[in-house]
């Protein structure tokens, strides 16, 4: 019945359909409007309410993303639910079957990367950035390597554990992190990335560490970035 469900949604949709049998082509149907792929990105980590995926997408409409959040839902990719009291706010999580287009947008963003015109100047969500790491890591250079990393971003805070070549990212209290990073999204990611020293960060305090700093300074060399193409 639920697979009836989520083949007349697909069928019954209102927007124009690639009409072909690839699987690429009909992933396009599922995933292919605009803003789609990345409120499925902001949900990667966990379910968040309407406002907050908003927050983390600007340039989004509330109406866009009403009809995006819908088109998912009836796609069978995420669903609707009440968070228990006393809260009850209402909240958006991706399906099993959502949470698995987690190496679609990895490979995507490791594609897209090496575009001579990706601009890292742009503002990024806390999300994508922990998902940038689940994807760049280099597992030779982490080697060796067996810590929690604290990240604490504004009003989230993100706990990674760091191991056997592989980084686990959960959102949690950051109890027991061997190092703490604090700071935005934007200036995390350009500390990871932009080959700059960790004190250059800290001096113009944009950036602050608590807990072990030899571990901070190896953590900013895990993510080596693909090259440019034409480099």
């Amino acid at each position: 019945m639920e697979l009836e469900k989520i083949t007349h949604a697909a069928q019954n949709s209102s927007r124009r359909r690639y009409e072909d049998a690839c699987g690429t082509a009909h992933g396009l149907d599922l995933i292919g409007e605009r803003w789609a792929l990345l409120v499925m990105r902001e949900l990667m980590l966990g379910p968040k309410r309407f406002g907050d995926v908003r927050a983390d997408l600007p340039g989004i409409s509330a109406n866009v993303l009403t009809q995006r959040l819908e088109g998912l839902e009836a796609a069978g990719l995420l669903v609707r639910r009440k968070l228990p009291p006393p809260s009850g706010a209402q909240v958006y999580e991706l399906t099993e079957w959502g949470y698995e287009a987690e190496p679609v947008i990895q490979e995507l963003g490791r594609w897209a990367a090496r575009s001579p015109g990706h601009d890292p100047t742009l503002p990024i969500s806390a999300v994508s950035v922990m998902l940038s790491f689940r994807t760049m890591l280099d597992a030779k250079r982490a080697e060796g390597i067996d810590a929690k990393i604290g990240f604490r971003l504004g009003a989230e805070s993100f706990l990674a554990h760091l191991a056997g070549g592989r980084i686990e990212i959960k959102r949690s209290d950051l109890e027991g992190a061997d190092l703490i990073f604090t700071t935005t999204p934007i200036m995390l990611a350009a500390a990871v990335y932009s080959g700059q020293p960790l004190e250059a960060f800290e001096k113009a305090g944009q950036l602050r560490i608590e807990g072990d700093r030899s571990l901070a300074e190896r953590f900013l060399t895990l993510f080596p970035l693909p090259p440019k193409v034409g480099a």
